[in-house]
C-alpha cells in the first residue's frame, strides 16, 4: 500500500511545536501529495516540574514516550532538541537526519539587558542545568545560582515576576519562539560552553523505515551532523548525563574540525577543559579522544565523586 502521510511526534511546549511545525511545513512543501500532521506527546519531563532533571533521570525524560510511539507505530517521525536526546538510542531508532543548526549559544536574561560581569554580587541566577550552574560559578563564584525548571516561556516568566535577577536559556530556543524583544547577552563559548547537541534539531525515525528516511533526506546538513556526531561521542565516552557538568562544542575549520569540551564539579572549582582538531571524517574519533584526554586530566576523579554522592538519591 502506497503511504500518503506522515505523522510527527512532539512534546507539546510552545517551543517543541514551533521546531515541529517548521519540519512539518518543510516536509508539506517538499511533498504537497502528502498529509503531514502532528501528534502531542506528553513526556515525564513534562510532567515533573518542580525536581531538577539530575534527580529524575535526566536527559531521557524528554524523549523515552515519544520514542516509545515510534517503535509501536503510532507516530513515524519525531522531532527533538538533539540536546534532550541520550547519546545512545534503543534499538529499532536513528537519528539519521540533521537540519543545519540553529544558534548554539546560551544567553544571560535579565531585565536591564546585562551581561555576566555586571550582574551585583549574590545575584539569583536561575538555570536547569548542571553545565550552566558549574561554568557561570566558575567565572562568578559570588553569585547565587538557583533551580530553574520549566518551558522557555515559564522561566522568562518568572524571571519578569522578580524571583530571578537572571537566567540562563538556550539562544536557539529565543529565536525560534521569535523572542526578539527579550533582553539578553549570549554567551561566547569561549566562556560558557554550551550542551551537546544544543541548537540542532535530531529527527528520529524507525531504522527500517526507508521511504520515510528517503523523504525527509533533503533536511540533512552534513556540516551539523560532523559537529554533533564528535560531541555526542564525546558524551558517550564521558559516561555523561545530567549528574555531571558536561559541555562540548565542534566547529568546521575548513576540512578539519575543531572540538572543545570540558567537565567540571557542580561548584565550578574544578574545571577541566581542552579541545582538539581532526579531520571531519575522523568526528566521532575525535570526541572520543577529546573525553580520553579529559578522563586522565581530572575529569575521571569528578566523575566518580558525583555518582558517589549521587547513589544515596532517588533517580
Amino acid at each position: 500500500m502506497t503511504r500518503t502521510w506522515i505523522v510527527i511526534g512532539t512534546r507539546g511546549s510552545a517551543l517543541a511545536l514551533a521546531q515541529a511545525h517548521w519540519v512539518r511545513d518543510r516536509l508539506r512543501e517538499r511533498h504537497p501529495e502528502l498529509e503531514v500532521r502532528l501528534a502531542l506527546i506528553k513526556t515525564k519531563g513534562d510532567k515533573i516540574q518542580d525536581v531538577p532533571l539530575a534527580k529524575v533521570g535526566g536527559k531521557g525524560l524528554f524523549v523515552k514516550e515519544i520514542e516509545d510511539a515510534l517503535l509501536d507505530g503510532r507516530v513515524d517521525l519525531a522531532v527533538h532538541s538533539l540536546k534532550d536526546v541520550p547519546a545512545e538510542l534503543p534499538a529499532g531508532l536513528a537519528i539519521d537526519c540533521l537540519p543545519e543548526r540553529e544558534d548554539f549559544r546560551d544567553s544571560l536574561v535579565t531585565p536591564l539587558g546585562l551581561d555576566l560581569e555586571s550582574l551585583p554580587a549574590a545575584a539569583r541566577v536561575g538555570t536547569s542545568s548542571l553545565r550552566r550552574q558549574a561554568q557561570i560559578l566558575h567565572s562568578r563564584p559570588d553569585l547565587t545560582v538557583m533551580t530553574l525548571r520549566g518551558n522557555l516561556d515559564t522561566r522568562l516568566k518568572k524571571l519578569a515576576a522578580g524571583g530571578f535577577e537572571a537566567v540562563v536559556v538556550a539562544e536557539a530556543g529565543l529565536k525560534r519562539m521569535n523572542f526578539n524583544q527579550v533582553a539578553r547577552r549570549p554567551f561566547e563559548p569561549e566562556v560558557l560552553l554550551p550542551a551537546v547537541g544544543q541548537g540542532a534539531l535530531g529527527l528520529e525515525t524507525r531504522r527500517d523505515d526507508d521511504w520515510l528516511g528517503q523523504k525527509i533526506a533533503f533536511l540533512h546538513h552534513q556540516p551539523t551532523a560532523w559537529c554533533v556526531s564528535a560531541e555526542r561521542a564525546f558524551l558517550v565516552r564521558m559516561q555523561g548525563g545530567c549528574q555531571v557538568p558536561l559541555a562540548a562544542l565542534g566547529r568546521i575549520l575548513g576540512r578539519s574540525l575543531k572540538l572543545d569540551g570540558l567537565v567540571a564539579s557542580p561548584d565550578g572549582r574544578r574545571f577541566y577543559r581542552a579541545s582538539m582538531e581532526a579531520p571531519l571524517e575522523e568526528a566521532e574519533t575525535l570526541g572520543q579522544r577529546l573525553a580520553d584526554h579529559l578522563l586522565d586530566r581530572g575529569g575521571r576523579e569528578i566523575l566518580a565523586e558525583v555518582y558517589k554522592n549521587a547513589s544515596g538519591q532517588t533517580d
